[in-house]
């Protein structure tokens, strides 16, 4: 009897695609399963770094800022330390003809510090109020906010009150021109300062230097040099008092050949503790211009800080 082969090699050939089939399938799944669990592991690999960055954050902070001296930030010169807080401050500057301006927050806002040497603050824009003798036209000045700003501190150098009692920081602040008609730059203006600060005991100096670079609008703004400094003594741990000198000269721009001086003496109170991390500084100066056409004549300054 004669039996076709056909049937046993069309079933040798079944059985053959079936385990050719099977073992794709088994090598497609554990390499899946070994890619899932690769992808999990590597997610699960950020999250766990970016949940022990917060997690860090103010031992991280303290650490900082435990490299540097421990003065309070003066009234109006921007200090060389690197804070972490919120900011207001409120200006009551007064002018010629009678007309006065309330600066609401005055620029301040938001500081951090979110990595070793570096502070970055946000600000929130002003609120400009004008009172008294105020003139209408089109390029007149009328209630509204000023421009967004915004800082970024490098610290180069520092060492607290037990080693050296110094630092040297520097600075790029950048004005974005988001402020109201006849409160705003109309320009960018990006301000590279470097700053630096040394104590003696309980007497300390600190001193700014920079200078304002527009992206347009130089005939007008001009490129304005400022330089300030701070002189502080603290009192009875909590009371500083101080004497500030703030210099800008105009090199060109409208006020081309210019300077322009005011002195600010001025009291801090701070830090007082609240909770834990929290604290209170406040502090009030009267600034006063000592030079012909200022920007305005005398300045009543408070200013309010809630270190954390």
């Amino acid at each position: 009897m004669k039996f076709s082969t056909m049937p046993i090699f069309r079933m040798q050939i079944v059985a053959l695609l079936t385990a050719l089939v099977t073992t794709t399938l088994c090598f497609a799944t554990s390499s899946h399963a070994q890619s899932s669990n690769s992808s999990t592991s590597a997610n699960a690999s950020v999250f766990s770094a970016i949940e022990e960055y917060f997690a860090d954050w103010f031992p991280r902070v303290t650490r900082i800022q435990s490299e540097q001296p421990h003065w309070v930030t003066p009234l109006v010169t921007v200090t060389p330390r690197l804070e972490e807080e919120f900011r207001y401050d409120q200006f009551w500057e007064g002018n010629q003809k009678g007309v006065a301006t309330d600066v609401f927050g005055a620029g301040k806002g938001l500081e951090l510090i979110p990595f070793q040497n570096t502070e970055v603050i946000l600000g929130v824009p002003a609120w400009n109020a004008y009172n008294g003798a105020i003139k209408h036209g089109k390029n007149v000045k009328t209630d509204g906010w000023a421009d967004e700003t915004f800082l970024v501190k490098y610290r180069i150098l520092s060492a607290n009150e037990e080693n050296g009692n110094y630092i040297l920081t520097a600075f790029m602040g950048f004005s974005a021109p988001t402020g109201d008609d006849g409160n705003s730059n109309r320009h960018g203006v990006f301000t590279p300062t470097i700053a630096g600060g040394k104590g003696f005991g309980a007497f300390d100096i600190q001193t700014t230097a920079g200078i304002s670079l527009p992206d347009g609008g130089l005939q007008r703004l001009g490129m304005p040099v400022a330089w300030n400094t701070a002189f502080q003594y603290r009192i009875f741990k909590y009371f500083w008092p101080e004497f500030e000198v703030n210099y800008t000269w105009w090199p060109n721009g409208e006020r081309e050949g210019e300077t322009q001086v005011y002195l600010t003496p001025g009291l801090l109170i701070g830090r007082i503790p609240i909770h834990d991390r929290v604290g209170l500084t406040i502090g009030a100066g009267y600034q006063v211009a000592v030079t012909d056409a200022p920007a305005y004549n005398h300045n009543v300054v408070l200013s309010a800080r809630i270190p954390f």
